[in-house]
């Protein structure tokens, strides 16, 4: 009987362990392209989603509720900007892997951001970095971490780039000293004339590659109206990141005006003339709000309503049945039906990856780009001083007030480490973690079958 107890209980144990095992296959970055596990190219087909300014991944049926609608879409991704690594994320992480939708968090949080007109980068801000890696490393479909969302939106910025990938650095040296999956680590820039291509550039050229970003991404609203791909500039964006070295795509775009969206510049992402470079396309964004880029809506606008209504947040209902904004939401749906690039095989383009070759770093030039490629990265405590020197300290970040959940570029809406040297090493390979859950559980079934 005892026996018959305990035997009976490996099938469920090693099930459970199965599907630890057998969860949605991970992504990761090879190249200058995103792979699935089966070696199949990733292609993003995304949507910014933050019903909420501090975390729209806590309210499990609510995620469900969007996930049938993003799922209608065809949507595979979703980017949030700002979450809180102290809450429970397992309810919506789990029905997102299981419609097969991958997550781009970022790290940052609306204090703790690095800023150009401050640079910095502290402990504070590493911890809480940190903490956010902490909690999402664990899900497989966390697709990539963000460090930032768009630092730098002037040339006079451009000295807080090099805190941007010191930042980078420090979550990697972190990630890889932890043993956590190597989830790409990048950084999502604002479309600014005057910092293209040196900032896209410089953030992947060092030949050091822990001081350089995993992917890069671009939030662009270029292509409006009746446009093309070279009315539009696309062009131009095309040929600025032909032979990129790390994988690139549009984290934002989505131009509203002139209204209705017809979302047109999917075609040319995932067609011909940019697929073979450009890794997809994130929406802006999942909510209707005052400046109309939302997919769908939980209901009219709602002035002044009463602050102890948690629902509604500057005028908009942030939960209930997602209704979808028409035309809006239909025309995003019947161009995703239509695009499905294949790329790229992992075991044939292994070959062509492992001789690519660096991309060249931009010159410092007077006037222009002030960033000198060959000056070390910041590290942990220093801070930039005008006058080009800089200083080791803990500076605090002021953050920004936040006038909306998410960032579209040109609608002002606000959004949004570890030093190396003193690495803390933590063992532990995916192979190693799974070899001491087999153990402890049977230990465990020895326990149970000894007191039976």
């Amino acid at each position: 009987m005892l026996s018959s107890l305990a035997l009976s209980a490996v099938p469920l144990l090693l099930a459970l362990q199965a599907a630890t095992v057998a969860a949605i296959p991970t992504i990761s970055a090879v190249g200058s392209k995103f792979f699935y596990e089966n070696g199949t190219q990733y292609y993003l087909k995304g949507i910014a989603y933050q019903l909420t300014p501090d975390d729209p991944l806590v309210d499990t049926a609510q995620c469900k509720r969007d996930i049938v609608r993003m799922a209608e879409l065809g949507t595979n991704a979703i980017r949030v900007y700002h979450v809180d690594a102290k809450a429970d994320h397992e309810g919506c992480m789990t029905a997102l892997a299981d419609a097969g939708i991958y997550l781009f968090v970022d790290l940052d949080t609306f204090n703790t951001q690095i800023e150009q007109t401050d640079p910095h980068w502290n402990q504070t801000q590493f911890d809480r970095f940190k903490e956010v890696l902490d909690e999402f490393q664990k899900y497989h479909n966390t697709a990539g971490v963000l460090v930032g969302n768009e630092v730098l939106t002037t040339a006079e910025g451009a000295p807080a780039a090099p805190y941007v990938l010191a930042a980078a650095r420090d979550i990697k040296a972190y990630r890889d000293h932890k043993g956590y999956r190597e989830i790409p680590v990048g950084y999502s820039a604002a479309d600014i004339a005057d910092l293209r291509p040196m900032l896209q550039n410089y953030l992947a050229c060092s030949s050091n590659s822990s001081e350089r970003l995993d992917f890069y991404s671009l939030n662009a609203y270029e292509w409006c109206g009746d446009s093309s791909y070279t009315v539009s500039g696309y062009n131009q964006l095309q040929k600025n990141a032909t032979d990129y070295p790390i994988p690139i795509f549009f984290s934002e775009t989505g131009c509203n005006t002139p209204a209705p969206r017809t979302f047109a510049d999917q075609s040319a992402i995932f067609g011909s003339e940019m697929s073979n470079t450009w890794s997809g396309a994130i929406i802006y964004e999942w909510l209707e709000e005052t400046n109309d880029y939302g997919l769908v809506s939980y209901g009219p606008s709602v002035q002044n309503a009463p602050a102890t209504n948690t629902l509604i947040e500057d005028g908009f209902t942030r939960q209930g049945t997602p209704t979808p904004v028409s035309p809006d939401f239909d025309n995003l749906k019947s161009q995703w039906a239509t695009l499905h690039p294949t790329g790229v095989v992992l075991s044939d383009y292994r070959k062509f990856a492992s001789a690519i070759s660096g991309i060249e770093c931009p010159a410092s030039t007077s006037g222009g780009w002030s960033v000198d490629p060959s000056s070390p990265l910041p590290t942990l405590g220093q801070t930039y001083k005008q006058n080009g020197s800089s200083t080791t300290g803990t500076a605090g970040n002021a953050g920004r007030t936040p006038t909306g959940t998410g960032s579209a570029s040109g609608t002002a809406i606000a959004t949004g480490k570890h030093n190396t040297g003193n690495a803390v090493m933590v063992a532990g390979s995916t192979t190693e973690r799974l070899l001491t859950g087999s153990i402890l559980l049977c230990t465990l079934l020895g326990a149970v079958a000894f007191w039976l």
